[in-house]
């Protein structure tokens, strides 16, 4: 995090931190791609959808993309509204080379596309 970016960029490791003390995922991505795979327990709201009013104020946000490039857009927006928010770095891919969970909908072990 710095003066030129306020958001501040975990790894998958902190990520699951974040979320055991209640951090919101918020996972930006296409319907397909979370269709595909996803973390538990994660929230879907693609980015062109994110709206500031809609996401708590109460807890921090984890965004989740696939490569961490649209969630750091989409965790930039949230950052300017105040949310204390911090972006997934290397998103999905680098949540599932890491052993992250990946699941789709219905439980089953997801990828990520």
């Amino acid at each position: 995090m710095s003066a030129a970016d306020p958001v501040g960029e975990v790894d998958p490791t902190e990520a699951q931190a974040l979320a055991a003390r209640g951090a919101l995922l918020l996972d930006v991505r296409e319907p397909a791609e979370w269709a595909a795979g996803h973390i538990p327990g994660a929230v879907h709201l693609p980015l062109a959808a994110v709206d500031p009013a809609a996401v708590p104020t109460d807890r921090v946000v984890v965004a989740v993309c696939r490569s961490g490039r649209r969630s750091a857009e989409a965790a930039r927006l949230l950052a300017a509204a105040g949310r204390d928010v911090r972006n997934l770095a290397g998103g999905m891919q680098a949540w599932a080379a890491q052993g992250g969970a990946v699941v789709r909908d219905d439980g089953t072990p997801g990828s990520v596309a």
